[in-house]
């Protein structure tokens, strides 16, 4: 406190009494003193912290996109194809085991799983092409969102008293392990192609 109070030509305060008004000295002289160092900056910013508003150097390179940017979503045809085989496949069972109610849900279940994922993977696809920062804010974004959907049309069905629920429940489960299973074995062949 003293080295502060020298710089700014202060003194040691002779008593407990006075020390509240050179306190209050000592914070003019020091404000006055910064108002005279801004004389030259720009908004109120002095000089010395290095901010220049006129600043002319480039901007950083980003990284180049990659000439066909089609490689994001190459899957998504053969994937959906294989989520539409299983959307019949899991009506067709859901229909044996418990009626058109249960062939709807797990119709429905399906469709709501491939739904989910081509979402993601488009949002992704996009972001990466048009500016790869974005990528895990809008990864996060659609993956909460896309669950937050999810969790409440699951409670809707669930509270209901609809038949097809149960085969709901099912068409979700198989429409999530269609999907990763086939999308795993699209990647290993990719890695094996390349």
């Amino acid at each position: 406190m003293s080295a502060a109070r020298d710089a700014v030509g202060g003194s040691e305060p002779e008593d407990h009494g006075s020390r509240g008004v050179t306190a209050a000295a000592e914070r003019s002289s020091v404000d006055s003193g910064m108002a005279r160092s801004d004389q030259g900056a720009t908004a109120g910013v002095p000089e010395q912290y290095g901010f220049d508003l006129e600043d002319e150097r480039p901007l950083p390179e980003l990284a180049p996109l990659p000439a066909d940017p089609r490689w994001r979503v190459e899957h998504l045809p053969f994937l959906t194809a294989a989520s539409i085989a299983l959307l019949l496949c899991a009506a067709s069972v859901g229909f044996f085991a418990g009626g058109s109610a249960a062939a709807l849900g797990a119709a429905a279940g399906v469709a709501l799983t491939t739904v989910s994922f081509t979402m993601s993977t488009l949002v992704i696809a996009w972001a990466d092409t048009v500016r790869p920062a974005l990528l895990m804010p809008l990864g996060l974004l659609v993956y909460v969102v896309k669950y937050s959907l999810l969790g409440v049309i699951l409670a809707y069905v669930i509270s209901s008293e609809w038949a097809g629920r149960t085969a709901m429940g099912w068409g979700v489960v198989a429409g999530v392990l269609g999907w990763t299973s086939v999308q795993i074995w699209w990647v290993a062949r990719l890695a094996a192609r390349k």
